[in-house]
């Protein structure tokens, strides 16, 4: 069976800041037609700031599940704006750190069934003090802890940020494999 939806029309239905939403309808593999609302995203990058086993995260009230979440530092991508520069700015506005050492772990589409948003996943070590300039309207709390901490707190279930987990299981990962 050929897993391809040819899109017949599209219609934008909101254009914001960090997104825009399309419908389309499409003709589905087995020669139906159906309809899917996507949200176009630009792109964003997530870090995991690592200095002698610590990571850096940030405590932030998220609106849409209401509730306090505990997350790597993350943000959108800027137009023209490469994501390894994105890491290095989010870092420095959210943590106030500047890495020296910068490595893409991976990139992954956040929620494939609705959006196109990629997410730029790195691990940032060697880490130099830099002011930290939050954006307008960005409350957080910066929150160190080790990376054995963390990765229990992801196990049962009090870090539920799917980014977050995906960057910690991966820099745990990527650390046995280099002291191998």
């Amino acid at each position: 069976m050929v897993l391809h939806e040819k899109t017949l029309n599209s219609k934008k239905i909101y254009d914001g800041k960090i997104f825009r939403v399309r419908r389309d309808r499409v003709l589905l593999p087995d020669g139906s037609e159906g309809y899917r609302e996507i949200v176009e995203h630009g792109g964003a990058v997530a870090i995991v700031p690592l200095v002698d086993e610590q990571v850096y995260f940030v405590r932030q009230y998220r609106k849409p599940v209401e509730k306090v979440l505990l997350e790597i530092p993350a943000g959108r991508l800027e137009p023209g704006e490469s994501p390894a520069a994105c890491a290095r700015r989010e870092l420095t506005e959210e943590i106030g750190f500047w890495p020296r050492r910068l490595q893409q772990l991976a990139f992954f589409y956040s929620s494939p069934g609705f959006t196109n948003e990629i997410i730029h996943l790195y691990l940032a070590q060697e880490l130099k003090v830099k002011q930290a300039v939050k954006d307008e309207g960005e409350f957080l709390d910066v929150v160190k802890m080790p990376l054995a901490e963390a990765l229990k707190k992801v196990a049962c279930g009090e870090i539920t940020d799917g980014k977050t987990m995906t960057g910690l299981l991966l820099v745990a990962g990527h650390l046995a494999a280099i002291s191998q």
